[in-house]
């Protein structure tokens, strides 16, 4: 019997040469990423008994710290501030080399661009959007605080190997349609728990011929199904993308032919059409044309799920020449500086703003309301993870998920729209 990219991440990482699903592993983990909490790990070890906190660590190498969120500080009651000074202790009494301060961006997207991440590894970060590192073909999850405390000192976790999903998108995607809408296509046709503690394999001809920041895109949001893994076969774009940054020498993992699969999902991506999902969830999906009559307060395009280079370009794309309508906030936010710099030295940024949007420096932002707040009764279309109710601001405010193409063309209008009238 053969095994899934589930199976052969988890039976290396745990030193077996088969394991099958529903076994139960302890597995060795390639990298840890610690953002914003720290400061709470350690104050868990210390409530816990153990004097002076985080003290023992079994690889400095392995981990990585940063500060993403409240970046740079941005409150007026000083907490952030406050937190970051605690953090900043934390690493340097503990001599960890990886802390990115608040310099980088948000923490997935700096371990891609840091090559901290690699295909047929094994990734934890106590953070649900942890599944983003299966878009090239890395076993990342996310994990809670006390669990990430373990591995810090151990180097290891146990893991109840997850049945697989087979997730076949063929043909190809038309004009307009980007990764987001094939996650919203499966969010609102198979329910958010589709996925549920299980391994998402993706592979048809749409996935082959779809860019690595579409992948990513997908494997980000797959949480949201209840993914466990949501894991891409490495090809070339994700070798030219990996070699010239891997901090270490890696091994993909690819699908047996003779892999057994929980179920297996076909999706004909010729058919996908530009989708938004409504307020406060991702189970009610239609298409953008549907939703034209609503009008918007607030675009968003950025985020760890869509703030990558793709992702910024398509809204350049149809932003040029054109003005943010008058009763638009329009935020671009890149998901790191790597991205930020690109976008700038391809003339996408200048595009931006002279299209009127507000385009930010790389953090969580206006995804955690951090920034971009909404007030009561506004209304925001977003390509960032979640449209959940409060999450940007007033729990009386409306937040819609769409594509970085759909968000675009509605910050044109002033209302949804699809983006197809444009492209």
């Amino acid at each position: 019997m053969g095994m899934t990219m589930a199976e052969k991440i988890l039976a290396r990482h745990s030193g077996r040469k088969v394991v099958s699903a529903g076994d139960y592993v302890t597995a060795e983990v390639d990298q840890v990423c610690i953002y914003d909490s720290i400061v709470e790990l350690n104050e868990d070890m210390e409530h816990a008994g153990l004097e002076g906190g985080l003290t023992r660590i079994w690889d400095k190498d392995r981990i990585v710290v940063l500060i993403d969120h409240s970046c740079p500080a941005m409150d007026k009651n000083v907490n952030s501030a406050i937190k970051h000074v605690k953090e900043r202790e934390i690493v340097k009494r503990l001599g960890l080399p990886h802390f990115f301060d608040v310099k980088a961006g948000i923490c997935h997207q700096v371990m891609l661009d840091k090559g901290f991440v690699a295909p047929g590894e094994l990734v934890l970060v106590a953070d649900s959007h942890t599944t983003i590192y299966g878009g090239i073909n890395c076993g990342g999850t996310g994990v809670g605080e006390q669990e990430l405390a373990w591995v810090l000192a151990k180097g290891s976790l146990w893991f109840m190997v997850p049945p697989a999903v087979k997730m076949n998108v063929s043909g190809r995607l038309g004009v307009g349609v980007m990764g987001k809408d094939v996650f919203l296509k499966v969010s609102g046709d198979y329910g958010v728990e589709v996925g549920s503690y299980k391994s998402m394999e993706w592979g048809g001809d749409a996935i082959s011929a779809m860019s690595l920041d579409g992948r990513i895109c997908i494997a980000n949001q797959s949480v949201e199904l209840g993914a466990k893994f949501s894991l891409f076969e490495c090809d070339q774009k994700v070798l030219d993308f990996v070699t010239p940054r891997a901090r270490r020498p890696f091994t993909p993992v690819a699908p047996d032919a003779d892999a057994e699969y929980e179920s297996v999902i076909e999706i004909d991506g010729g058919k996908i059409v530009p989708l938004v999902a409504q307020p406060h969830g991702f189970e009610v999906v239609k298409p953008a044309d549907q939703y034209e009559n609503v009008l918007i307060n607030e675009a968003i395009v950025g985020g760890c799920a869509n703030g990558r280079l793709e992702d910024i370009a398509m809204a350049a794309k149809i932003l040029k020449g054109r003005k943010v309508h008058h009763d638009v906030r329009c935020i671009i936010g890149p998901a790191s500086w790597e991205i930020y710099m690109a976008a700038m030295n391809a003339g996408y940024l200048q595009t931006l703003i002279e299209a009127e949007c507000l385009v930010v420096h790389p953090h969580c932002g206006p995804c955690t309301g951090v920034m971009g707040t909404l007030a009561p009764g506004e209304v925001c279309i977003t390509s960032t993870s979640r449209n959940f109710k409060g999450r940007m601001g007033s729990p009386e405010a409306f937040i819609y998920l769409a594509s970085p193409a759909t968000v675009a063309a509605s910050a044109v209008t002033g209302h949804i729209t699809d983006p197809r009238c444009f492209l």
